[in-house]
């Protein structure tokens, strides 16, 4: 057991989990391997049917608080986690990505290096469901003022990324619980309207891809994402000529790089030629992205065809099979007599 002052956590760490029995107790571990250790961490079980709470059960620490819900949703969970915390600064973890363990330092450093700043991000890399590197995420290095940004591309990638000074999430009103999808770039978006950012350039955040993720929920996704550009281009209507076209650009090309992931499958594939379309109509650059383009599009068309190919071998060698067979009983039964 560990033992701790008993003064108020700096910092509140807030974690939704539903059925995470595979990821949690890595996901956990990341945060109470963190150099920084004044923290509380909460974690919201958000109906889970599996050993998730099992597994939770299992680390003594009296930084955990653990507090049981009916499901709800992922954007409920993180509202209800914002309830409990009483530090001065949050950050969410989804249950199935993990923290560098300098990731709470080095984001406390630069808020208190620059108070003007609401939030603290770094930057991403993506691991697969085993734990294992799969490609690097963006290395942007906004900082100030930086919603004109946001709306082209969500450059904090994902909800597990930034520390945030809890006053701005309160003074906001927390997560949209209406939106289905991409709350988290949502936030950031409300966030970035009032407050100032600042960048910490480390990678501090191993974001895992999942097939069963909220995020591979592509239509779903592609709605939420239009409807909360449509309302923050209303913040900054001067914007929108400028950079409305940029910004679906951005959108459909990481919807259809998001399609293309692995499992795929043709109605995946289908999905991905629809984003490819979109995002070659909005990219002014398209000229100039034929390379690029030309590779999304030859892998759907290895998805789309490669089924359907397989079927036809398969089938062929069925029927040569069942020959086969059909041979063999004729040849046996006619040496019998």
């Amino acid at each position: 057991m560990i033992k701790l002052d008993r003064t108020v956590p700096t910092i509140s760490v807030i974690i939704p989990a539903y059925n995470s029995e595979k990821t949690i107790k890595a996901t956990i571990e990341s945060v109470l391997q963190q150099t920084f250790t004044n923290f509380e961490l909460i974690i919201i079980n958000d109906g889970s049917q599996d050993l998730t709470l099992d597994i939770i059960s299992q680390f003594e620490d009296t930084r955990i608080k653990v507090f049981s819900f009916d499901n709800a949703g992922g954007n409920v969970s993180r509202n209800r986690g914002l309830k409990y915390a009483i530090g001065e600064f949050v950050s969410f973890l989804d249950a199935d990505d993990i923290w560098t363990n300098d990731k709470l330092a080095s984001q406390l450093k630069s808020l208190r290096e620059n108070p003007h700043a609401a939030v603290a991000y770094s930057w991403t890399d993506y691991i697969n469901e085993n734990g294992h590197f799969v490609f690097s995420g963006r290395r942007t290095n906004a900082c100030g003022d930086v919603y004109e940004n946001l709306l082209i591309s969500n450059f904090l990638e994902n909800g597990s990324n930034p520390l945030i000074r809890r006053e701005a999430l309160i003074d906001l009103g927390g997560f949209d619980e209406s939106l289905l999808a991409a709350q988290d770039w949502d936030m950031w978006l409300r966030l970035a309207c009032k407050f100032e950012f600042v960048c910490v350039q480390s990678v501090q955040i191993l974001y895992r891809i999942s097939a069963n993720s909220v995020s591979s929920n592509l239509l779903r996704q592609e709605t939420a994402c239009l409807q909360l550009l449509a309302r923050a281009y209303q913040e900054r209507p001067s914007a929108l000529k400028q950079n409305w076209n940029t910004s679906l650009a951005n959108l459909y090309k990481y919807l259809t790089c998001k399609a293309l992931q692995k499992p795929v499958n043709r109605q995946k594939g289908l999905t991905a030629a629809k984003f490819l379309w979109n995002y070659v109509f909005y990219d002014s650059t398209r000229l100039e992205r034929t390379t690029f383009t030309l590779k999304l599009l030859l892998k759907i068309i290895v998805i789309l065809t490669l089924p359907t190919l397989l079927y036809s071998i398969n089938n062929q060698h069925e029927k040569r099979s069942q020959h086969t067979e059909t041979s063999l009983k004729i040849w046996v039964a006619e040496n019998r007599t």
